[in-house]
């Protein structure tokens, strides 16, 4: 628990059947998380055994796709607070704890990896894929006029239970661009937020998405182009920061 809330920690599986294991242990470790779940999108053989010689409670999703295995993980997770993450080694369970610090204070806390400083030697995030980022985060932090933003595609965030049943309820993204939909759901709905930077260390095994320059690039149009639309939907102010209150989100992209 952390402050007499409860804590759940949200792994989202494909192909980490070779550190899974490993990062559930990481997060029970800290002796904080209250429950570790597993989302395995049709992940490779033997990832299931992996879980199962844990305490984590594992569940499946057959849609297959990186939103669609993270609306299934907010709608299943039981925890006041719950922290999504990739189990493939890039991030340390322990920064869970810098994201937890800012938890009273925001409805969702969003890693960053573009620090210098904590990106590890042989890490996935080289000039490409760093400044990438970098410049679609900015994309975002133009448009909407929002608080500081530097990374698009961390996948390490913190969020409460009101905006994990908000985002699982109106996302509709269900392939691997589905990140920057969370980030402007929030946006758009008042949510509170805040970016803080985390470790990101070499991953074990192949990243099916950002492992290809060209994958990453084609990945990086659709996230601005989904950026783009967003905006014309919603082209006049926004509700203020601390305005979000379990707003539903209409169908012609609009909160209600």
């Amino acid at each position: 628990m952390w402050k007499d809330k409860t804590v759940s920690a949200v792994l989202m599986t494909y192909a980490e059947r070779d550190s899974i294991r490993r990062v559930i242990d990481g997060f029970f470790d800290l002796g904080v998380v209250d429950e570790v779940l597993v989302v395995n999108n049709n992940a490779q053989e033997g990832t299931a055994e992996e879980v199962a010689k844990t305490d984590a409670r594992q569940v499946f999703e057959p849609k297959q796709g990186y939103g669609h295995a993270i609306r299934r993980g907010l709608r299943e997770a039981t925890g006041d607070l719950v922290a999504l993450v990739e189990p493939d080694g890039t991030f340390l369970p322990a920064d869970l704890l810098k994201l937890l610090a800012y938890s009273d204070e925001c409805d969702m806390v969003l890693g960053t990896r573009t620090t210098r400083e904590l990106i590890w030697a042989g890490s996935n995030m080289d000039f490409f894929l760093k400044w990438g980022n970098w410049a679609v985060a900015k994309l975002v932090e133009i448009l909407f006029n929002t608080s500081h933003l530097s990374d698009v595609g961390c996948t390490y965030r913190l969020l409460d239970r009101p905006l994990a049943e908000y985002i699982a309820k109106n996302m509709r993204i269900g392939s691997s661009h589905a990140g920057p939909e969370i980030m402007l759901l929030t946006i758009t709905s008042g949510a509170r937020f805040v970016e803080i930077p985390v470790n990101y260390l070499p991953r074990v095994g192949r990243s099916s998405v950002t492992g290809s320059r060209l994958v990453a690039f084609g990945l990086g149009l659709r996230m601005i182009g989904l950026i783009l639309r967003f905006r014309l939907r919603h082209p006049g102010p926004l509700p203020r920061p601390g305005a979000f209150d379990g707003i539903e989100i209409a169908p012609d992209g609009h909160p209600r």
